[in-house]
């Protein structure tokens, strides 16, 4: 496993650079907005701010599952852990917006970098309790970073600096660049402090530690404070069920959104359990992930442009097929006494790959059907299934022999994909007579909403 995991990380990162030069060359000269200064001093102070808490979030994917399996919990006591996060997500992702808004955006910023603080620091606990404590700020501290660093840059590019709207989705491409290279260097680095130096799998939470310290201190001192519209939490969500059953092209996405991610969530717990028992580098085989993801990102944005002009739509289905043949391998990998960690392996990058193709397909489809105003109201609704079904599949884990389970899961999340899939061949035939649901002539090549 040691050299496949090796392997395989480098071979997904040459493809990647040479995906990402090939489109350096066929992009057009440089647009006004790289000739501005003040637009880039501006999406340097963003960028202070928001890639070390990236950064830090990176961090802690590779060792958090083998941190509490250090701590000699079992693994439906790990399961439950999990599902405090994932419930902890649910409640506060609802609320996080109106939260943001009343609070400030700069204000959250700071509070996401103390809460994720506590949350690293409380991994120093073998206290059950304590521990559970700390996935419910892991959750708050989640939902905190996924929103209101967007809002804030948003706000202060158009309302503060009146910069023009179409050059949002270029500083928001370059963080995802950046973040895609963070995500992959982080499993390395996670790696290198839990294993090369032998601090054990505490150690990269405490890495992430002074990297959301400085996040927080770039945010106070450089950053000025501004808020959102206030909305009550109860017509944000009415007015997005309202959207969400008027349109069945906004229904089915959010059923293929609920089930699809809710698997990748699964798959999120389980990968550790399944390749740790047979030496596998955790860090480095996290790198190789976030690798193919990113190798994923780059085939989109082939596939879209005007060489190729596949359709989102397409993308997506093509995705969500990719997954259930992975989670159909992975139910014959696991097979109990007849383990196949390779295969595994493969299947798990395949995932991820699907993960890199998904995500920019979704973004553009839901941007495309959702409007602006009830966005979030869609996306609090869309977020309840995908999180309820996680926790109900990690509960069933928890309820099920270890030998069994994990097999028996992977076959539940193969027919839940294929239900996803079903729906994203729905999708497809309204999208046939549908132009809202398809490019325009040229190639969308935005970066998924981050």
């Amino acid at each position: 496993m040691l050299l496949a995991a090796y392997s395989a990380c480098a071979l997904l990162l040459a493809a990647c650079v040479a995906l990402e030069l090939a489109a350096c060359r066929a992009r057009p000269p440089a647009a006004p907005h790289h000739a501005n200064p003040a637009f880039r001093r501006f999406q340097r102070g963003y960028c202070q701010v928001y890639l070390p808490a990236l950064a830090a979030d990176w961090l802690q994917g590779p060792y958090l599952y083998k941190l509490y399996q250090h701590y000699r919990f079992l693994e439906g006591q790990i399961a439950i852990l999990y599902v405090c996060g994932f419930a902890s997500s649910v409640l506060f992702g609802l609320v996080s917006s109106s939260l943001v808004d009343r609070l400030g955006r700069k204000k959250s910023c700071v509070l996401f970098s103390l809460t994720y603080s506590v949350c690293c620091l409380v991994k120093l606990s073998r206290d059950y309790l304590v521990l559970a404590v700390g996935r419910v700020l892991g959750g708050l501290s989640t939902a905190l970073l996924f929103s209101a660093f967007e809002a804030w840059y948003v706000h202060e590019h158009v309302e503060q600096h009146d910069f023009p709207c179409e050059w949002i989705p270029v500083t928001f491409s370059r963080v995802a660049l950046w973040n895609s290279v963070l995500a992959v260097g982080a499993g390395g680095a996670a790696e290198f402090f839990a294993q090369g130096l032998g601090l054990g799998p505490v150690a990269p939470f405490m890495v992430s530690i002074p990297l959301l310290v400085l996040s927080g201190v770039f945010a106070i001192r450089n950053w000025d404070e501004n808020y959102g519209k206030k909305r009550t939490f109860s017509k944000t969500c009415g007015d997005g069920l309202k959207c969400l059953l008027s349109d069945r092209r906004v229904l089915l996405l959010g059923t293929i959104q609920a089930l699809f991610e809710s698997v990748i969530y699964i798959f999120i717990f389980l990968w550790t359990p399944v390749l740790d028992p047979h030496g596998a580098p955790l860090g480095i085989v996290f790198s190789g992930f976030m690798a193919a993801s990113m190798l994923g990102s780059s085939l989109y944005r082939l596939a879209v442009s005007r060489r190729y002009h596949l359709q989102p739509v397409q993308l997506l289905s093509l995705a969500v097929l990719l997954v259930f043949f992975s989670l159909f391998m992975l139910t014959f990998s696991t097979s109990p006494g007849q383990e196949r960690p390779a295969e595994s392996f493969l299947a798990f990058l395949l995932i991820e790959l699907s993960c890199g193709l998904y995500f920019p397909a979704m973004g553009f489809l839901r941007r495309k059907v959702v409007p602006e105003k009830d966005r979030q109201g869609v996306m609090n609704w869309f977020r309840l299934p995908l999180n309820l079904l996680a926790c109900l599949g990690l509960l069933v884990l928890h309820d099920s022999d270890r030998q069994t389970g994990t097999r028996s899961m992977f076959g539940a999340c193969a027919a839940v994909t294929l239900l996803a899939l079903l729906a994203a061949g729905r999708l497809f035939a309204l999208s046939r007579h549908d132009a809202e649901l398809r490019l325009p002539g040229q190639a969308d090549t935005d970066a998924p909403e981050l």
